[in-house]
C-alpha cells in the first residue's frame, strides 16, 4: 500500500510540473510575441457622474503621448508600462480613477473617471477652488464651469488644519443634499461661512438669512425648513423674518425686525411656484414624510405668537 501510494504521488507530482512547465512555455511565448507587436491604435472614453468633461481627450492624449515619448500608434508594445500610464493620468486634478489595457487586435484602450466637482469655495482670501465627493480640493476649469453650491469665506490656507478639514468635510456634506435636490438647488444662493464655523444660507427669493449650523443632519435642517415655508412664510411674507434659525433640533426660530418693503406679492409668487415645482418633484422620485396635525397646530401657533413678538419657536416638528 505504501508503495503504490509513493508510486501514485511520483506521478501526480511528475504530471503536474509537465503541465506547469507546458504553461509557463505557452505563457512565455505569448509574452514574446505580445513583445515584438505594435500598437495599431487606440480609443479613449472619458466618464464624468453628470458629464461635465472637464479634462477632454485631448488632455488624456497629451499625458499618455508624453509617458511614451510621444508616440502611440506604431509603437512597440512593450513600451507601453501601462500601471505607470494610469498612475500619471490619477496624478491629473480633474481624473479619479484610469484603466488602460491592450486588446487582441493590439489596441490600446484607455478608460478614464472624471472627478465630480460638488461645491465651489471662495476664500477670505479672494481664492476660489472646487471640492469632489470626497472633499478633495480641486482647481478651476478653463473649459467649463460648474453648477454646484457656492461657499464663501472659507479660511485662506495652503496647509488646513484639523479644524479646517472637519469645516470641509461639513461643507461636502451639505453641498452633496443640496446638489440633490433641485428645489434647494434653485432656492439656494450662497451659503457664507461666519467666524464660529457655521452656515448660514442666502436664498434666492425671500430677505432673510437662514441659519444652518454645521453640516450635521442637514437634510432634517433643510426639511424643518422646507415645513416652515409651506405652513408660515407661504402663507405671510418671504420679507416677514431677517433670520430663520432651523440649527437647533425640532425647532425654527424666526427673528422679526423692521426691513425694507419689496414687492411682496410678486415675491409670494414666485415661492409658491417654487414650492408647487418641489411638490410635483417629490412626488415623481420620492414620497415625503406628511406634515402631523400636532404640527400644524403648532405651526399655527406660532403665526399667531409672531405678531406679538420678534422671536418664534417652533417645536415638535418632524427632523
Amino acid at each position: 500500500m505504501n508503495t503504490k501510494k509513493v508510486i501514485q504521488r511520483v506521478v501526480f507530482i511528475t504530471v503536474t510540473s509537465a503541465v506547469c512547465s507546458g504553461l509557463l512555455v505557452l505563457l512565455v511565448a505569448a509574452i514574446g510575441k505580445r513583445n515584438k507587436e505594435h500598437c495599431k491604435d487606440y480609443t479613449i472614453k472619458i466618464n464624468g457622474a453628470r458629464n461635465n468633461y472637464f479634462i477632454g481627450e485631448k488632455d488624456v492624449l497629451k499625458i499618455v503621448t508624453a509617458a511614451t515619448n510621444g508616440k502611440i500608434k506604431g509603437a512597440p508594445i512593450v513600451n507601453f508600462n501601462l500601471r505607470k500610464l494610469e498612475q500619471q493620468l490619477k496624478d491629473n486634478a480633474w481624473i479619479r480613477s484610469a484603466n488602460l489595457y491592450f486588446d487582441n487586435q493590439s489596441v490600446l484602450h484607455v478608460s478614464v473617471m472624471e472627478k465630480e466637482p460638488i461645491a465651489r469655495i471662495f476664500t477670505t482670501g479672494g481664492r476660489s477652488f472646487y471640492i469632489d465627493s470626497g472633499a478633495t480640493r480641486m482647481p478651476l476649469s478653463a473649459k467649463m464651469s460648474a453648477r454646484v453650491p457656492v461657499f464663501t469665506n472659507f479660511p485662506d490656507k495652503r496647509f488646513l488644519s484639523v479644524k479646517d478639514s472637519a469645516l470641509l468635510n461639513d461643507i461636502r456634506k451639505t453641498a452633496w443634499f443640496i446638489l440633490n435636490d433641485s428645489f434647494w438647488m434653485s432656492q439656494t444662493e450662497q451659503i457664507d461661512i461666519t467666524e464660529h464655523r457655521t452656515f448660514e444660507m442666502i436664498p434666492t427669493i425671500g430677505n432673510h438669512v437662514v441659519k444652518l449650523g454645521n453640516g450635521d443632519d442637514i437634510d432634517k435642517k433643510f426639511h424643518r425648513l422646507l415645513t416652515f415655508y409651506e405652513q408660515v412664510l407661504s402663507k405671510t411674507s418671504f420679507d416677514k423674518y431677517n433670520f430663520i434659525d432651523v440649527q437647533f433640533n425640532g425647532q425654527v426660530i424666526g427673528t422679526k425686525e423692521k426691513i425694507s418693503k419689496v414687492d411682496s406679492v410678486q415675491l409670494k409668487r414666485n415661492i409658491e411656484k417654487l414650492l408647487m415645482e418641489a411638490r410635483q418633484m417629490q412626488k415623481d422620485t420620492t414620497v415625503r414624510m406628511p406634515i402631523t396635525a400636532n404640527e400644524s397646530a403648532i405651526t399655527e401657533q406660532m403665526s399667531a405668537n409672531s405678531m406679538n413678538a420678534g422671536k418664534i419657536g417652533k417645536r415638535g416638528l418632524k427632523n
